[in-house]
């Protein structure tokens, strides 16, 4: 089993590529190993070496993944996630293993299978669960310095904190080239898994259809932000009245500069666009 790893050493504590390549080596796979730069710098010698392995491993939390997993693809092997991330919404979608221990040994299972998941692009940017703007950025941006403290739970306490003090924002929403929004809104969502924000669902989502799932949530009374909260965490959110939802192919955002892609925070411009990307390759199990 030859194995091409990306470890992001910012996540799971400072966990280190030589240690997490001994582990994988432990378990009968050859491996060539590389930090994160190489991913996000599209170092040739990566690319070089997903094209002659079997697997690209990718340890880190969900923004690694979507970069990996264009890495993945474009050398034609199957993506083994590490999810070493505060959130790892992705691996809780896909019920993949989140201890470190159990993680390796199913990336260097000869044995596992993979299911294909489908990437989509926020402007340039890969990801696999959801972009959002509004409420859910605000969150994320106070979430940020809990982190290290409170671990996922910090995504709750962002949560409550935008909720108590954060406005509806502006704006209109196109999907496949007709408007289908125009007004004030407490957040956007735009979803692949439709997993995000640390155990929240867009549960209409199927991650392999190759569509973009957008849920608005529009202005109203800041009261009803519980209900919301609510239907995230029981996956009935587009089933609440004042939840419009939508599906295409192509999404444009126009208004929200500040956006959530993947646990990461992103600063789109007034003009943001989503589009399906075909679909990846994710080791799940045996």
């Amino acid at each position: 089993m030859r194995l091409a790893l990306v470890v992001n050493a910012g996540s799971g504590g400072g966990l280190e590529t030589a240690s997490v390549a001994a582990m994988l080596r432990e378990r009968g796979a050859e491996v060539t190993g590389f930090d994160l730069d190489a991913l996000t710098g599209h170092d040739p010698a990566l690319a070089a070496a997903v094209a002659a392995s079997d697997r690209l491993v990718v340890a880190g939390g969900d923004g690694t993944i979507g970069l990996g997993a264009v890495a993945a693809r474009e050398g034609g092997a199957v993506l083994a996630v590490l999810p070493v991330g505060t959130a790892n919404d992705f691996a809780r979608h896909a019920d993949l293993p989140t201890e470190l221990e159990d993680a390796v040994a199913l990336a260097a299972d000869p044995a596992a299978r993979s299911r294909p998941f489908d990437l989509h692009r926020a402007d340039d940017r890969p990801f696999l669960n959801a972009a959002s703007c509004g409420l859910s950025a605000d969150a994320a941006e106070r979430a940020a310095p809990l982190k290290p403290s409170l671990g996922a739970a910090a995504y709750a306490a962002g949560a409550v904190a935008a909720g108590a003090t954060g406005e509806p924002q502006r704006c209109t929403v196109t999907v496949d080239g007709a408007q289908r929004f125009d007004g004030e809104a407490w957040q956007v969502i735009v979803a692949g898994t439709g997993a995000f924000g640390g155990g929240s669902e867009l549960e209409a989502a199927d991650p392999r259809d190759g569509l973009l799932d957008v849920a608005v949530l529009e202005a109203g009374p800041r009261a009803a932000l519980v209900l919301r909260a609510w239907g995230m965490r029981a996956g009935s959110l587009t089933e609440q009245e004042g939840v419009l939802h939508l599906r295409g192919r192509r999404v444009e955002v126009d208004g929200p500069e500040d956006w959530n892609v993947d646990g990461e925070h992103c600063s789109m411009g007034p003009h943001a666009s989503f589009r399906s990307d075909g679909q990846v390759q994710v080791l799940v199990g045996s």
